[in-house]
């Protein structure tokens, strides 16, 4: 896979990522399903979990293509903002839309 290439999946997945929790109401990561609606607590947890597992994507691809970058306290911070960001529609869909 080439490196434009992995950055666009790292992208997508982090997009995905960022609102899947907010779209999958009655499953648990988007995989065990629940009996009740989830709360904004366990929907945060997930954002996290998400947050995580989208890094481990962007740390393998990026191992796979060569060295590890040293990365300090801002490229997270950028980072965690970002996915924030991109989590804004699901919440909004979830939230701030009127369900009938």
């Amino acid at each position: 896979m080439s490196q434009t290439a992995s950055i666009w999946l790292v992208i997508v997945a982090a997009l995905v990522g960022a609102n899947l929790p907010f779209l999958a109401d009655r499953h648990l990561l988007a995989v065990y399903p629940l009996k009740a609606s989830k709360t904004l607590p366990v929907r945060l947890a997930e954002l996290v979990a998400f947050y995580f597992a989208v890094g481990a994507l962007g740390l393998a691809l990026e191992n796979r293509l060569g060295q590890i970058a040293p990365q300090g306290w801002e490229f997270y911070a950028v980072t965690g903002a970002l996915f924030l960001t991109l989590a804004f529609p699901g919440f909004v869909w979830r939230y701030l839309r009127k369900h009938r």
